[in-house]
């Protein structure tokens, strides 16, 4: 199922942020998921009010919140 695999991400990315904030890049890189893929493991945690997110320079910095 669908939101199996995106809880499943959500645990990918909740791991590579403990460290600290990453940018989208760096984060894409961590995980190895697909844009398609962060976008709705964001959309999960950010609905869980788990996520921060800012922009820098115009860089999308993301973070635990």
């Amino acid at each position: 199922m669908l939101s199996e695999k995106i809880g499943t991400n959500a645990g990918l990315v909740w791991k590579a942020l403990e460290s600290g904030e990453l940018s989208l890049k760096a984060l894409k890189k961590a995980t190895k998921l697909t844009e398609k893929d962060l976008n709705m493991t964001f959309g999960w945690l950010a609905r869980e009010g788990k996520l921060k997110f800012n922009e820098v320079e115009g860089e999308l910095i993301i973070g635990l919140s």
